[in-house]
């Protein structure tokens, strides 16, 4: 038996992904209201059905009609987190009632379970009451809640990217999380040099499309499957005094570190600063190619990421597909949920299930 999913606020369809790589699940329909994205979605999910519009115009009858009389198990999704984000204004405007859009569509669908996706910022928005007030929404409509906050790391992704998952399922709650499986006495957690130390080195403005090395980890394993030629290998051009910045930044080091003669006067917190090669990345935002609004230096070649290695910080596979100009790429990159976080929850799915 295959179980019936929605994707809802789709993105690229990093949510997606462990369902649709599972032969337990069918994802019927997905939405995504800005065209770019719900072009990339569909170009990695091409059997899935596309509504590209607002989900405010996602009507009942529409959504009905497109199920032709399919019933759905599992709702998923995130709702856009710039609002509840500790890293934006964190203002509470329209998108910050997203949810009861998605409460609308549960009301519709009537699924057993749904994963609601969101940065951990939400639950300190307003003060805690918008997360409370999202929880009373879902359990007025007969869901019974659970919540966590995972960070990817914990499941081989090669950066530090704290989640929350609420759970909601009809009936008791008996859904249980994925448990780590890097980390503290576990497998070691995935570093830089593990996810894009086989790339060649470039400097600014530079491309390549060949591996440096051949696979030696399981990471490696899993992103360059079936992954023929490199792409998505440019790093950005830029000027001479940001290469300087970042040619005389060491590993891990920040603007703090550098010399007062070339030390940026007016700079975000955590900008103008170099990642750990040893380490995993700190969180992939759709700045990671800008160093002047984010940590992320690269710490072997002294530059600006590429789009790949945007793409490999997010454990997106060497062959999925992005759409659009670079900058709505690294928007796609930036807001996903990391694939290999979606495989360990639709693996939890699936048990809970059973």
């Amino acid at each position: 038996m295959k179980y019936n999913v929605v994707d809802l606020f789709a993105g690229v369809g990093g949510l997606s992904y462990g369902f649709a790589h599972s032969d337990n699940f069918n994802i019927v329909l997905a939405n995504e209201w800005i065209p770019d994205i719900a072009k990339a979605y569909s170009l990695n999910h091409p059997n899935v059905e596309m509504l590209n519009m607002n989900i405010c115009d996602l009507t009942k009858e529409l959504l009905l009609e497109k199920l032709n009389g399919k019933n759905i198990d599992i709702v998923v999704g995130g709702p856009p987190c710039q609002s509840y984000s500790t890293a934006g204004k964190r203002e509470m405007d329209d998108r910050a009632n997203l949810f009861m859009e998605y409460k609308r569509i549960l009301t519709v669908l009537e699924p057993k379970l749904f994963i609601f996706e969101n940065v951990v910022g939400m639950l300190s928005m307003d003060g805690g009451k918008l997360f409370k007030k999202i929880q009373s929404e879902f359990n007025s409509i007969g869901y019974d809640l659970k919540y966590k906050v995972l960070n990817a790391a914990d499941y081989g992704v090669p950066q530090t990217r704290e989640r929350v998952i609420l759970v909601g399922t009809k009936g008791n709650n008996t859904f249980e999380y994925p448990i780590a499986t890097h980390g503290e006495g576990l497998v070691p957690y995935v570093t830089l040099e593990d996810a894009i130390g086989d790339l060649p080195e470039l400097k600014s403005n530079e491309s390549a499309d060949f591996y440096k090395y051949e696979v030696n980890n399981d990471f490696l394993k899993f992103v360059r499957k079936n992954s023929i030629a490199l792409t998505e290998y440019k790093t950005p051009k830029n000027g001479e005094h940001l290469i300087k910045i970042m040619e005389t930044l060491k590993d891990g080091e920040g603007k703090e570190s550098l010399p007062e003669s070339i030390r940026p006067k007016k700079s975000f917190g955590n900008s103008y600063a170099k990642l750990w090669w040893k380490r995993p990345a700190t969180t992939i935002t759709r700045n990671f190619a800008c160093p002047s609004s984010a940590r992320c230096i690269h710490p072997r070649d002294s530059r600006a990421l590429s789009i790949r290695e945007g793409a490999r910080l997010q454990s997106f596979p060497d062959t999925y597909k992005f759409y659009g100009a670079d900058g709505m790429k690294r928007l796609e990159i930036g807001n996903a949920v990391p694939p290999l976080v979606s495989i360990a929850l639709a693996k939890s799915v699936l048990e809970y299930l059973g």
